[in-house]
């Protein structure tokens, strides 16, 4: 059996923001950054579901939204 891997925040985002732009098909992205497709749906769902998140007002600047690094 083999051990889960736990992807970092960043690797995510990347993931879902290159699903959301839907230049490959989620099959080619599963392939080229070695997660299952189903994973990829999550990722962008939950990317998608945060985003507004980002906008709110009154809300001071965390490092949490804060934009990742590629």
């Amino acid at each position: 059996m083999s051990k889960r891997k736990n992807h970092n925040p960043a690797f995510k985002a990347r993931v879902a923001l290159e699903a959301i732009k839907g230049e490959q098909t989620v099959t080619e992205l599963a392939s080229r950054f070695g997660v299952h497709p189903t994973q990829i749906h999550q990722w962008k769902r939950s990317l998608l579901e945060g985003a507004a998140e980002v906008f709110e007002r009154g809300q001071k600047t965390s490092k949490r939204f804060s934009a990742p690094t590629f």
